[in-house]
């Protein structure tokens, strides 16, 4: 691979743009699955594991397409392959409604696959684009720039789909349990499920033309630079990506990350109604996880590198995320939720920092890195199934905590250590001069 240098200052800030209404789009995307999760309960009369099925379809396809992602991405550059994934989204978009208007709960869980697919492009090609628009100590700073505009969108997704999935969603569930004839409760849910085809499709529209602006658009054409270091620029060009371990410890803090994530976003509606909240109440909790993100990256804007550096605010919010967990498990009702929403704050810093330092130093590895790392989103699908299967046999709160403080505390060893296990000995006096700085 030519490296080439990143834009020049007058490209830089457009170029952030047009990443950042990238990231929103793809937020919008993905939080919408929370407001799905109780759409498909109500519609195709699923319980918790069924339901989970949304998630686990759409973030196993990051599992799959990562690496075929990397490879298109080295014939089509990281401009036109964002634009490409936007094709693949708008695709999906069609099929789910297409599916929706057939009545099929497997045919659009196959559209969410595809969705996850485009997905898997954009955020293949997105996240190293921003990691190296600019210096890697600053990359948190980038990605969670971008992550303010990704919740952003996701805290409007339950909202916008709330009221046009969703709208009195409480009664027609009562009102289809109380329908005794099958041919009739048959004819609501069809109709119930039938909200879903406009907006899918609109959504489909929108994402072509978002896919032609970032075509036509000034995107410069990036690509990783070698390390500058002048001891390690020979071995960045010959060492196989098998000897980078701070990455594969990565992939699975990456991995089980984007669980918690999952939990406290998408998890959160289940933990509501088995909190006693009703349907009307549930479906907007995914909201307050999403204002505890956007006030999380505020606060790790604002403090990262120049106060404290993204491999110790990483491991201060895993101390956190502990801290809330245990807050969900020892409290009940809506202090509880409000525990599990907090978890966004604690989350918000975890991938802004996690995929910086994962990928630091790779060199011309770093687009398959960013394929590998990228591969961990399939967390997203296993850690909620986990979950929901636990909490079929032991209390849902202890299911939770379960679940989600061995999580905390493999990310905590990540930020604390193991960030560090293979890297050059100057890169840990990078690190704490970007703190000091």
């Amino acid at each position: 691979m030519t490296p080439t240098s990143p834009p020049q200052p007058s490209h830089y800030v457009m170029s952030m743009v047009i990443i950042g209404v990238l990231f929103f789009i793809f937020g919008f995307v993905t939080w919408l699955n929370s407001s799905l999760i109780l759409f498909a309960k109500v519609g195709f009369d699923v319980d918790n594991v069924g339901a989970f099925l949304i998630p686990m379809a759409f973030y196993l396809s990051y599992f799959f397409l990562a690496l075929p992602s990397a490879v298109v991405l080295k014939r089509t550059g990281m401009k036109k392959g964002m634009a490409l994934g936007l094709f693949v989204m708008a695709l999906g978009s069609v099929l789910f409604a297409w599916f929706m208007g057939r009545y099929s709960y497997h045919g659009s869980l196959v559209a969410l696959f595809v969705i996850g697919a485009g997905l898997a492009l954009l955020q293949t090609a997105s996240n190293p684009y921003v990691s190296i628009l600019g210096p890697i100590e600053s990359g948190a700073k980038r990605v969670a720039i971008m992550g303010i505009c990704n919740k952003f969108a996701g805290g409007l997704a339950p909202y916008v789909f709330g009221a046009l999935l969703l709208s009195g969603a409480t009664a027609y569930a009562a009102k289809i349990k109380d329908t005794a004839s099958p041919q009739a409760r048959a004819i609501l849910q069809h109709a119930f499920v039938s909200r879903a085809v406009l907006p899918y499709v609109v959504m489909a529209i929108v994402l072509v033309l978002l896919a032609i602006w970032v075509v036509f658009s000034s995107l410069p054409e990036i690509r990783p630079a070698d390390d500058d270091h002048p001891a390690t620029q020979g071995a960045l060009r010959t060492r196989s990506i098998f000897t980078y371990p701070h990455l594969w410890l990565g992939i699975v803090c990456l991995f089980i990350y984007v669980g918690m994530e999952v939990m406290a976003g998408d998890g959160i509606v289940i933990y509501g109604q088995a909190s006693g909240l009703s349907l009307d109440a549930a479906k907007h909790l995914t909201t307050y996880t999403m204002a505890g993100m956007l006030v999380g990256y505020l606060v790790g804007v604002a403090l990262t590198p120049r106060f404290i550096s993204q491999q110790r605010y990483l491991a201060v919010s895993a101390v956190l995320g502990v801290l809330f967990a245990f807050g969900a498990w020892s409290t009940h009702g809506a202090t509880s939720v409000a525990f599990v929403a907090a978890l966004g704050f604690a989350n918000a810093m975890m991938w802004p920092a996690i995929f910086p330092l994962a990928i630091k130093g790779l060199g011309d590895h770093t687009e398959f890195g960013s394929a590998l790392l990228i591969m961990g989103i399939a967390g997203g699908a296993l850690i909620p199934q986990l979950f929901v299967h636990l909490e079929e046999i032991i209390n849902f709160q202890l299911a939770f905590l379960l679940v989600m403080v061995p999580g905390y505390i493999y990310i905590l060893f990540y930020g604390l250590r193991g960030h560090q296990v293979g890297q050059p000995a100057h890169n840990g006096a990078i690190d704490s001069a970007a703190a000091a700085s």
